[in-house]
């Protein structure tokens, strides 16, 4: 099946991706920018943003969507926190995104990481927003609450797909783990955040009862986006979606109740991140200025 046309990307400039990798290998850093062949490489490198990914580069599971490398991981870097944090200075960001590899070797999942990066990113730069993408930690509540008590400004939790297709695109994952793990950040007061890929085998309907679904756990901001097999031997791209049927499903979403929708062919979780949260603070002032 040939790409359409509309999934034709300008090709990333060499000298700025450079730039960028010589400035994440200083710091012994990984990103899923790269370590999930992302699409937008090529503009977010080019403005001097990634998603830092951390917990080293190899995950503990074999999702048949995902591109990161799977299998025995790497001993946890205990100095990988501040490496964030000062790469983010280096790199001026006013809002930095971090996830991980899932770690379902390590007892707490890795989330007692995630809080030492959290805290490690608000103590070099006390005005950064932070935005941290989490696996599941196999629905261990206590280690959420470690993650809840760093404070992030979101928390995001892909449920990734719709339930129908987890046993052969996520198998490792529950989808009702993925909504209780949701609902908790939600209950928090923590903005939570979800998204889907589509184009793996699902209807629309399908589609529209995962979004109500995640209405129904309080999910605040949710993200759409095509799904791009990054090999033969991963699950094939069913259908390429067209961008008006995301510009109807964003619609749909606001339709819901969601704060904030980013919807396109090459929509990713943390693609234009910091202006989803930027465009929920400037609407709350808005509440505020008139109610």
């Amino acid at each position: 099946m040939n790409r359409p046309d509309w999934l034709t990307i300008e090709a990333p400039s060499p000298e700025k991706l450079d730039s960028m990798k010589k400035l994440l290998d200083a710091g012994h850093l990984h990103t899923v920018c790269e370590g999930a062949d992302c699409p937008n490489i090529g503009e977010c490198f080019a403005h001097k943003t990634c998603t830092f990914m951390i917990l080293g580069d190899v995950c503990s599971r074999n999702c048949r969507f995902c591109a990161v490398t799977h299998g025995r991981p790497v001993p946890v870097d205990p100095e990988e926190p501040q490496g964030v944090a000062l790469t983010a200075r280096q790199l001026n960001l006013r809002h930095v995104v971090v996830t991980s590899v899932t770690r379902d070797d390590l007892a707490d999942g890795g989330a007692e990481h995630f809080a030492d990066t959290i805290r490690a990113i608000r103590q070099a730069m006390p005005d950064i927003t932070v935005e941290v993408l989490i696996p599941d930690f196999r629905g261990k509540k206590e280690a959420l609450q470690r993650v809840i008590d760093a404070h992030p400004d979101v928390i995001n939790h892909n449920v990734e797909t719709i339930p129908r297709l987890y046993s052969t695109v996520r198998p490792q994952a529950i989808y009702e783990r993925s909504l209780e793990l949701l609902q908790r950040v939600s209950a928090s007061g923590i903005l939570s955040k979800s998204g889907l890929m589509l184009g793996l085998g699902e209807t629309t309907d399908e589609v529209l009862k995962v979004m109500e679904d995640l209405r129904a756990a309080r999910c605040d901001m949710l993200t759409l986006g095509q799904y791009l097999s990054p090999s033969p031997a991963h699950h094939p791209v069913i259908e390429y979606i067209h961008p008006k049927t995301f510009d109807w499903l964003k619609q749909e979403a606001y339709n819901m109740g969601f704060l904030e929708v980013n919807a396109g062919p090459l929509v990713r979780s943390s693609y234009h991140a910091a202006r989803a949260l930027s465009s929920i603070d400037e609407r709350r002032k808005g509440i505020k200025i008139h109610g």
